[in-house]
C-alpha cells in the first residue's frame, strides 16, 4: 500500500495526506501500515499538525450529528465544551428497524460493522476491540469478516456458494468432497473442499492467499458463475492470487508469499488496543498484560505522556517505533529483549 505523499511547500498535498491516514486509523491499522504511518509522521512536523487538525474537526462533526429537534430548547452542554475526546471508531448500524434486520437475517445477509462494545479492560481510557467478527456456517465452515465486508451464503444440495460483495474475508471451510465451496466475488469463483484462504476485494482488484491447503480460481464472464474467460489457476497454501475484474480475460498474477508477509496481510485479523488519552504508564501496563515482550519504564518523568491511537495488541516494536517517532521517546533492547522507555537525550 502506498504512503499519501506531500510534496514541500505543497500543503493541500499535506492535508489530502492526512485525511487519507486518518480513514485508515479508523478502520484500524495493520503493522505494515504503522510502520508507514510512522514514516509519514518523522517526514515533516506539518504531517502532525494537520492530522491533529482534521481530528479536531471530526470531533465537532461527531458533536453536530448528535444534535435532535429537542436541543433547540434544552442544548446537550457537551455541544459547547471544549476537549471532548473523539469517537472514531465504526458503530454498529442497526439496519433502519428490527423489521430490516429481521428481513437480512432471514435472506442470510452479513454485513460486518464493528461495535462500540469491547472486552474489558484493567485501564478506564482504553477499550480492547475484539479479535473480528465469526460467523458459522451451516455446514459448519466458518468466515472470520474483516470490517465493512458484505457476504451472502447461497447453499444448495450440491453446492456451498457465499457471494462475497464488498471487502474482506477469511473463510475456513469444513471438508465435503460431495459439495464443493465456492466463495463468488466480482467476476472470481475460489473453489475449495476443505481449507483455509482469504478473499479481499478492492474496488476492482481481487486478492486470495491461501493459509491451508489449495484452492482453484476461475475468472469468469458473467459474474462467476458461468462461462470461463481463462483457465482455472491453482492456488496453493503460502501463495497469493491477483486478480483484475475490470480485464476478465487476464490470467490472476500468482506469487508466493514469505510467513511473515501473509502474517502482514491478515493483521487485521488481531485484537486491537484503542488509547483514549492514556497515560503511557497505563499503555505499557496493557501492552505487557497480553505480551512476553515487556516494556519497562525507566524515566519517570515519561509516565504521564498522553497516548491517543488504535494499535495491534500484539504489535510490541511497531508501538516503540511510534514512541520513538512521536513522543521524543527512546526503546533501548535489553538481552532478554525487554524494551526500556527513556526520553530522548
Amino acid at each position: 500500500m502506498s504512503t499519501p505523499s506531500s510534496p514541500s511547500g505543497d500543503p493541500a498535498a499535506i492535508t489530502v495526506g492526512a485525511s487519507d491516514w486518518l480513514a485508515r486509523r479508523d478502520r484500524g491499522l495493520g503493522p505494515r501500515e504503522q510502520d508507514e504511518f510512522f514514516q509519514w509522521l518523522a517526514a515533516d512536523p506539518r504531517h502532525r499538525a494537520e492530522l491533529q487538525r482534521l481530528e479536531q474537526t471530526w470531533g465537532h462533526l461527531d458533536l453536530l450529528a448528535e444534535w435532535r429537534p429537542a436541543h433547540s430548547t434544552k442544548p446537550n452542554p457537551d455541544l459547547l465544551a471544549q476537549g471532548r475526546p473523539i469517537r472514531r471508531h465504526a458503530r454498529l448500524w442497526v439496519l433502519g428497524t428490527a423489521a430490516a434486520l429481521a428481513a437480512c437475517l432471514a435472506l442470510g445477509v452479513f454485513l460486518v460493522r464493528r461495535p462500540d462494545d469491547s472486552l474489558p479492560s484493567m485501564s478506564a481510557g482504553v477499550r480492547v476491540i475484539p479479535a473480528p467478527e465469526r460467523v458459522v456456517l451451516d455446514d459448519g465452515s466458518v468466515v472470520e469478516a474483516n470490517r465493512g465486508a458484505l457476504f451472502t451464503p447461497a447453499f444448495t444440495a450440491g453446492e456451498r456458494r457465499v457471494r462475497l460483495a464488498e471487502g474482506e474475508a477469511h473463510f475456513t471451510v469444513a471438508p465435503n468432497p460431495s459439495r464443493p465451496f465456492v466463495v463468488e466475488v466480482g467476476g472470481v469463483a475460489v473453489r475449495a473442499v476443505g481449507t483455509a484462504f482469504n478473499v479481499r476485494r478492492a474496488a476492482q482488484v481481487i486478492d486470495v492467499i491461501v493459509t491451508e491447503g489449495k484452492v482453484q480460481l476461475e475468472t469468469t464472464l458473467d459474474g462467476g458463475k458461468g462461462t470461463a474467460a481463462s483457465a482455472p489457476t491453482p492456488v496453493v497454501a503460502g501463495e497469493q492470487a491477483t486478480f483484475d475484474s475490470g480485464q476478465p480475460t487476464a490470467a490472476a498474477t500468482v506469487v508466493a508469499l514469505t510467513p511473515a508477509q501473509i502474517q502482514r496481510a491478515l493483521a487485521w485479523q488481531g485484537v486491537r488496543l484503542d488509547f483514549d488519552g492514556l497515560p503511557l504508564a497505563a499503555v505499557v501496563a496493557e501492552f505487557n498484560l497480553r505480551n512476553r515482550r515487556q516494556f519497562i519504564i525507566g524515566d519517570s518523568s515519561i509516565g504521564g505522556l498522553r497516548v491517543a491511537g488504535s494499535f495491534r495488541a500484539d504489535n510490541v516494536e511497531g508501538f516503540a517505533r511510534l514512541l520513538e517517532a512521536s513522543f521524543g521517546v527512546v526503546a533501548e533492547s535489553r538481552a532478554d529483549g525487554t524494551l526500556v522507555l527513556r526520553r530522548a537525550r
